[in-house]
């Protein structure tokens, strides 16, 4: 398996996780009442399943895997820009922006 690959099953298990968490915990509920977007909480998980399962199904149609990775990167970006906009810390911001990194790398190795 080539290290792309390894790259987008990585991060299609991650979204996969995060959105299904995101739709059933309770964590994630208190979450999005901290960021002030309560309403928003079922929208961003359903789409990170969706972009996890885009990035799976690209496989097959490619063209879904390059809008699935470039919608992870646009929700980490917001996900960033939220968390900057309510002050968290650093440490609070680094994974949405870490998976933000990854999926720019993801869509910029598919389109390249």
């Amino acid at each position: 398996m080539m290290f792309l690959d390894i790259v987008i099953v990585f991060l299609a298990l991650s979204f996969l996780f995060y959105g299904i968490a995101c739709l059933k915990t309770e964590h994630m509920i208190d979450e999005f009442n901290r960021y002030g977007l309560p309403q928003f909480r079922s929208l961003v998980g359903a789409l990170e399943v969706a972009g996890g399962l885009g990035l799976l199904f690209g496989y097959f149609i490619p063209v879904i895997q390059i809008l699935a990775a470039s919608g992870i990167a646009l929700l980490m970006l917001m996900g960033c820009i939220v968390r900057i906009k309510i002050k968290d810390s650093f440490i609070q911001i680094l994974p949405a922006f870490i998976f933000f990194i990854i999926s720019s790398f993801v869509v910029l190795k598919l389109i390249g």
